[in-house]
């Protein structure tokens, strides 16, 4: 059996999964399946929730306006959870809802929003953080939904980081330009330590905040290369580069 199922829908359920299970859809997932996807009854569709692995289902149609699936066989156990943060300046909405998914993608387990200095928008919506959220993990075969934090003033987010947490602080100001070294000297390949990245608004950090920053335990603090990136930019660049370098694409 292939490793990931890419041809079958997958949806992201809030009802606990096992065989023989069943439950009805919400009308936006009716939609997507039967309007959008042109689905019927006996078709097959993968389910997950973030607990139980992921399990094949068979769609039942009782009418227009109700349809419920019928869970058969787990296909994916629940798979271990990493343990990464994503800390971000909120950007406006739709470089957020980018932002939000190639985190997902890219193996974020929390997304916490941080408000510093110079963020270009004070307003998050965490409802829609959580639907693109969603929609990263159900295209990309992840059977984790990161947890989403609350917006937080940047002394109180990074004062929150337990002191074992390696925090990878990306600045473009700072000395180092070779993350990949910068990182593999923070800690030793083949190690796993609690991680978090920190990426801030384009205006960049004040000095009154680098130093809130660097006061923590546990910080290194790099730059992402010779060119300024957008913020959005920013976090597939470091997510990559810490992922290939410390993280699980070891």
């Amino acid at each position: 059996m292939p490793r990931y199922d890419f041809r079958t829908p997958r949806l992201f359920v809030d009802a606990s999964l096992a065989p023989a299970a069943t439950f009805a859809l919400t009308p936006d997932q009716i939609n997507y399946l039967v309007n959008v996807l042109r689905r019927r009854a006996g078709d097959g569709v993968l389910v997950f929730n973030g607990r139980d692995g992921e399990w094949q289902a068979v769609l039942a149609l009782e009418g227009r306006k109700r349809v419920s699936l019928a869970v058969t066989e787990q296909t994916r156990p629940q798979p271990p959870c990493g343990d990464l943060h994503y800390l971000f300046a909120p950007l406006k909405a739709a470089r957020l809802d980018y932002m939000v998914q190639k985190a997902v993608e890219m193996g974020a387990t929390r997304l916490q929003p941080v408000l510093t200095r110079h963020s270009q928008a004070e307003r998050v919506n965490l409802q829609r953080m959580r639907a693109n959220a969603i929609e990263a993990a159900e295209q990309c075969g992840i059977l984790h939904l990161p947890d989403l934090g609350e917006p937080m003033d940047l002394g109180s987010a990074v004062a929150a980081l337990e002191p074992s947490r390696l925090l990878v602080f990306c600045d473009e100001d700072a000395e180092v330009k070779d993350p990949v070294a910068a990182l593999a000297a923070a800690q030793p390949r083949g190690t796993r330590t609690p991680l978090a990245v920190l990426i801030g608004p384009e205006g960049g950090f004040s000095e009154e905040e680098r130093a809130v920053i660097m006061r923590l335990p546990r910080t290194v603090r790099l730059s992402l290369g010779p060119r300024i990136l957008r913020a959005d930019t920013a976090a597939v660049a470091a997510l990559a580069v810490v992922g290939a370098v410390i993280g699980d694409w070891q």
